[in-house]
């Protein structure tokens, strides 16, 4: 089945997000995390992209990165690929350690810059591990205001301010502000109703009603289960809707 093409941004900019497979874990020990980053520096030294803006939680990734040399895709698969071989090793492991495909979005002006840049920041806050941003040690926030790695800073700073204090004042002050921006992330929390559940399976799954895809060939069917899900369908909705058992549902 083919995939949706991804909007391009037309300045290069995306806000990504990478989530372990089935939610799993992907950083269990500093180390990990550390591995992330010199391979995030590593790629950045070799195929020169920019980063704005990361935060590495539990189970998935925020990255704020500008394509330059190469194309996102070429990008985010070395990247990829390089940390999962490594964590694989590590943990003794086969197989797929992150979800098969990444989220983006464009990144297009300044303001939604700075909305997605403050946003990817305040992560670790709102989810409840961190008082303020300053005190979470794995996002980029304090690369801006004390030793940068990894980060281009001055491309935010700029935009607050040409004067790199009062930029910086700006920058901790925005970070102050409790929001309520609306991003990209992995929350899929809100529930879809059955009429648009509905629509989303005889779309995808090229069907004219639902339970036809009991009737679709099983390795087929099963890609079409796990998209489903990944498009934030429930298995008891999946289940419900095709006739399928939640048993299968889940399994794909």
């Amino acid at each position: 089945m083919p995939r949706t093409g991804r909007i391009k941004s037309k300045s290069g900019i995306y806000h990504i997000v990478m989530r372990g497979i089935n939610k799993q874990t992907i950083f269990e020990e500093e180390e990990d995390s550390l591995i992330f980053l010199e391979t995030l520096k590593k790629y950045q030294e070799k195929n020169g992209y920019k980063i704005y803006g990361y935060c590495l939680m539990g189970n998935h990734i925020h990255l704020l990165i500008k394509e330059e040399e190469e194309a996102l895709e070429i990008i985010m698969r070395r990247i990829g690929a390089s940390y999962v071989y490594w964590y694989n090793l590590k943990y003794n492991r086969y197989g797929h350690l992150f979800q098969d495909r990444y989220k983006s979005e464009v990144v297009e002006d300044e303001s939604y810059f700075l909305t997605v840049l403050r946003y990817i920041h305040q992560n670790p806050v709102k989810a409840g591990i961190a008082a303020d941003a300053a005190n979470y040690n794995w996002s980029s926030y304090n690369e801006y205001v004390g030793k940068r790695a990894i980060v281009d800073t001055d491309f935010a700073l700029r935009i607050f301010s040409s004067d790199r204090e009062k930029a910086l004042e700006s920058f901790k002050t925005s970070h102050q502000i409790s929001s309520d921006d609306l991003c990209l992330d992995v929350s899929e929390n809100k529930r879809l109703t059955d009429k648009i559940a509905v629509e989303i399976i005889k779309q995808k799954c090229r069907v004219n009603h639902c339970s036809e895809i009991q009737s679709v060939e099983k390795d087929q069917r099963d890609r079409y289960l796990k998209f489903l899900k990944e498009e934030g369908l429930s298995t008891r909705q999946i289940a419900r809707l095709t006739g399928i058992s939640r048993g299968i549902v889940s399994k794909a």
